[in-house]
This record gives C-alpha cells, structure tokens and sequence, in this order.
C-alpha cells in the first residue's frame, strides 16, 4: 500500500485495486476560523475523523438504497477508512455544490441581490478543485469547451446533486436539522457517473435551531441519537 493523495482532510491510499480513504482530524476553514466551507486547513478537531466516516457511511448506505450509484464498498470503522471503488474523475476534479440557502462565499459574491440565509431552489453551482486559485467557479459553457465533461454528462452530474441533496434534506429534516448547502463530487465507474469522495459535515453546512453544527455535532444528532 502507498499514500497516492494527500487532500486537506483525508489521505487516499491504493488497496487490491481499491482505494482506502483515510479520514484525518484535519479541519478546513478560511482566515484561521473553521468552516466547512473554507479552503484551508485551520486546526484539528479530535475524533472528528470518526465522525465523518460515520455520516458518510451512513449516506452511501442510504443512497445506495435508493438507487443512487456511488463508490462506496464498505467501512473499517477501527482503521478510520472507508474502502471505494476506484473511479475515473473529470479533468483534476470538480465540486458541485448545491445551495438551499445563501451563505459563505455565495453572499460574498452576490449581498447586493441576496441576504445571509435567505432560501434557494436547489441552486447548483460548479467549482474547479484547485487549492492555489481558491477552487474558482466554472460555468457550463467552459466545462464543456475545455473538455472536461461533455454537456449531457454536467447536466446529469448536475441532476444527481439536486436528487441527493434532496434526499439529505429530507432525512436532516426528520432529525429537525437544516441543509444550508452540500458539496459533492463525481467520476465514472465503467462509463457511468457515480457520487464519490465523502458525505459529511466535512463538505455540507447544516443547521439545528438556527445554530450551525460542526462534523462531531451532526454526528451526535444524526447517528448517535438515532
């Protein structure tokens, strides 16, 4: 086994033809503050690992129930890993995020047309993953012309994170939780565009009573209350 990735929260490692994603205490934020939204690392949060691996485990359970296709295999709760298929990803990578309401660096762009937490229709933007540029927003025509999806594939990826954000809504909202927005990512299993990566508080803002939660937090309201 060797390390193939060092990403800002996890460690991705080949296994058997597998990969192992190794979830780190590593928290993101921006200007030293926590947020999982930033795009830095700003500290270590302990047990957080275990956390996440647990709502992610918990939400590839849930969608493959549901017939949503992802990489997900199964989960070494003592090793702190969850065990995936390995998929083909789009360019160096690219994140979709789906907004239920405005905050972070969606306000910063638009508060002359929006207020903090004022609610949106499933609103999917698309970023770049690049650490060095901030992850930059692309729009569909450039995705396209550079080659990195065709247009049915950006529109069915696009698709994909509304219907599973949908889903995480619905479930938050059983346990009285808010979906704020959720990032996601995909590849292609032979030719088919599967959610990979992770589902957790790593890469989604989630509100109880007006009161936004931390990965160990949702964790306790999601999984350990249940």
């Amino acid at each position: 086994m060797f390390v193939e990735k060092m990403g800002k929260t996890k460690t991705v490692q080949n296994k058997d033809g597998l990969i192992n994603i190794l979830f780190r205490d590593d928290v993101t934020g921006t200007n030293g503050v926590m947020d999982s939204g930033g795009n830095e690392v700003v500290g270590k949060m302990a047990d957080k690992a275990r956390a996440s691996l647990s709502v992610s485990t918990y939400f590839f359970k849930k969608l493959e129930t549901l017939g949503v296709s992802t990489h997900y295999v199964s989960t070494d709760a003592n090793l702190l890993t969850m065990i995936a298929e390995r998929a083909e990803i789009f360019g160096n990578g690219l994140e979709f995020i789906c907004r239920r309401r405005a905050c972070g660096s969606f306000v910063r762009r638009y508060g002359d047309y929006i207020q903090e937490m004022e609610k949106l229709p499933h609103l999917v933007e698309v970023t770049i993953k690049d650490d060095e540029r901030g992850d930059p927003l692309i729009n569909d025509d450039a995705v396209v012309a550079l080659g990195i999806m065709s247009l049915k594939e950006l529109n069915e990826a696009k698709e994909l994170t509304r219907r599973i954000a949908q889903i995480i809504e619905l479930d938050l909202g059983e346990k009285g939780l808010k979906l704020i927005d959720l990032k996601l990512e995909f590849g292609k299993i032979n030719g088919k565009i599967v959610l990979i990566d992770e589902i957790s508080g790593d890469c989604m803002r989630v509100k109880k009573g007006g009161v936004l939660l931390n990965q160990i937090e949702l964790y306790e309201v999601l999984i350990a209350e249940d």
